[in-house]
């Protein structure tokens, strides 16, 4: 196939074009934008001709249209997306324009596409839209997000992506675009861009800086490691049935600081060597102010996928999680490489306590 991935360089995004350069004979098309979670740094180079890379931001519909016609893709595989939380408090405007003007923008490329294509070619494209498990909102002590969740979006990330969901099952609805939805739980893996938990959590670690924990680290997250995920991501382009939701989860479940804790764990056995005045990693630890509208639980039922498609993680958190220290202790180049972005690892989405106080 003919396979064009939008955030292709992004850590997701890039995960999903590895597995498909690796692992099948598929021709790609990268869309990426290059803001600042993006690198092209995390794919490898390709000699064949099967890679292609094409610097266009969703928002710009006539680019779009363009490289859906110079590549003539057989399927789409949508992951460009504002995705960090924290960011979305600060700067919400920025996820309604890439999230929800963005993807109305890719479907209606697509489906002007589409509706030219001969009928057989019609039958077989996909376009298969990569969502997240913060669209259902806080799930509770109990119980698990199905694909028949309702949507209660509880920050502006996640109603962006929300709205981005309701648009791709609209199109699917109301034109026929052979459209497919995944929401998943929280990833992560190599090339994950160090403003998210884990990856903070290993750099700051190695620098002997504190490691900030929200609140009293208790919320829960379903862990899912980002190759896993990629498998399961082809798994319902090549084979869901279309206009189907399918849930991907990694059936892990730890509390926040439960993570931080394991992090410190494995950097006393593989970076014995620490920083100047520090004794142990996890003495790094302080709790801050919680993030505004903090979601307390969630967590992905996975049956669907399972029982429909015979998709399962395959590591468990602690060997993914392990994995993954081990990646940030070699790759140092690559987060390094990153440092003249606009983001030094400082605390975002933070508003002034009185105003949480007030909203509360």
């Amino acid at each position: 196939m003919r396979i064009m991935v939008t955030g292709g360089a992004g850590f997701i995004g890039s995960a999903v074009v590895r597995f498909l350069l690796k692992q099948t004979d598929h021709v790609v098309l990268n869309i990426d934008a290059l803001t600042y979670a993006g690198s092209l740094a995390s794919i490898p180079r390709v000699a064949d001709g099967r890679y292609l890379f094409r610097r266009t931001d969703i928002r710009d519909r006539d680019g779009l249209e363009q490289l859906f016609e110079s590549f003539r893709p057989e399927a789409v595989l949508h992951l460009a997306a504002e995705t960090h939380v924290d960011r979305s408090i600060d700067s919400p405007g920025d996820f309604i324009a890439t999230n929800i003007v963005g993807t109305c923008n890719l479907l209606e490329a697509a489906r002007d596409y589409w509706i030219g294509l001969p009928a057989t070619a019609r039958e077989c494209f996909r376009f298969l839209h990569v969502s997240t498990d913060e669209v259902f909102g806080d799930l509770g002590a109990r119980g698990y997000f199905s694909e028949e969740t309702a949507y209660a979006p509880s920050s502006p990330y996640s109603a962006s992506k929300a709205s981005s969901d309701h648009l791709v099952r609209a199109w699917h609805r109301t034109y026929g675009l052979p459209t497919l939805v995944t929401n998943c739980s929280n990833n992560y893996g190599p090339y994950q861009f160090p403003e998210k938990l884990i990856p903070l959590t290993i750099i700051n670690a190695l620098a002997g800086r504190p490691l900030q924990v929200y609140g009293n680290g208790c919320q829960i997250r379903d862990w899912l490691y980002v190759e896993d995920h990629a498998d399961a991501l082809y798994r319902v382009l090549t084979h869901g049935r279309v206009g189907e939701t399918y849930n991907v989860g990694g059936h892990c479940e730890r509390k926040n600081i439960a993570v931080v804790r394991t992090i410190c764990d494995f950097l006393e056995a593989l970076a014995p060597h620490k920083p100047p005045g520090v004794e142990r990693y996890e003495d790094l630890i302080c709790f801050v102010q919680d993030r505004p509208g903090h979601d307390q639980r969630y967590a992905i039922d996975s049956r669907k996928i399972h029982a429909e498609l015979g998709w399962k993680p395959q590591e468990s958190f602690e060997s993914g999680l392990y994995k993954t220290v081990e990646w940030y202790l070699e790759n140092c180049d690559w987060y390094q490489s990153l440092e003249h972005s606009d983001y030094q690892g400082e605390r975002l989405g933070l508003l002034p306590q009185s105003a949480v106080q007030e909203v509360h």
